[in-house]
């Protein structure tokens, strides 16, 4: 375990006392950060997956990866040359390639910075710059913070399995608010993003058909 995970889980284990018992019974937490991906590979991927099943959006991204030999994905310019109809026949929709031209030309003029400028932002001004993209929200750049760049204080309210997660392992009846889990999280910061990560696996066991506390 590295030293931020056992910062995070001391810290989570000792101000709530649902979540202490819920890394026991889960163990120690596994996220891992993927830091070779740009934030314009991140977020073209992530519109390859909106609306469509993870096995799908993948057929669809290597037909379009195809369309660049030699690159292990293609560059924004390169994106904005290729061929609409193109496009098109790899499998995209009409709406998504227009998000995906629009996410090109905002990695051009800076919008949506490069991995270098982006370690330099906090999270809010990241969020405010790339929902500024045709077909990017808020939840979709919280997916980056947390699974690209590793941010630690992330909570996803919005996320169906963090909220679901959280109804689980605190005992709701009702699926919680977003505003709800907020406000309770608040005790979990600088830390979210951890605690995010066990109330997600709180629900995959819930799938599971295991216990769950």
């Amino acid at each position: 375990m590295d030293r931020l995970h056992a910062e995070a889980i001391d810290h989570l284990s000792r101000v709530d006392l649902v979540m202490c018992r819920l890394i026991e019974q889960i163990g120690p937490c596994a996220l891992e950060a993927n830091l070779r991906r740009t934030p314009f590979e991140s977020l073209a991927r992530s519109i390859a997956h909106q609306q469509l099943h993870g096995t799908a959006a993948e057929r669809i991204l290597t037909r379009f990866i195809a369309l660049f030999p030699g690159r292990r994905f293609p560059r924004p310019d390169e994106l904005l040359a290729m061929n609409v109809r193109s496009i098109r026949k790899a499998g995209f929709s009409r709406p998504k390639i227009m998000a995906l031209r629009d996410l090109a030309s905002k990695t051009l003029d800076g919008t949506v910075p490069v991995n270098r400028m982006i370690t330099q932002l906090d999270d809010e001004a990241i969020v405010d710059r790339l929902i500024a993209v045709r077909g990017i929200g808020r939840w979709t750049v919280e997916m980056l913070l947390i699974f690209q760049l590793g941010r630690p204080d992330v909570l996803p309210v919005d996320d169906f399995g963090v909220r679901n997660g959280f109804r689980i392992a605190y005992g709701r009846r009702t699926m919680p608010t977003p505003k709800a889990v907020l406000r309770y999280g608040a005790r979990w910061r600088p830390y979210r993003t951890t605690a995010s990560w066990y109330l997600w696996r709180a629900a995959d066991r819930e799938k599971l058909g295991r216990k769950v506390l």
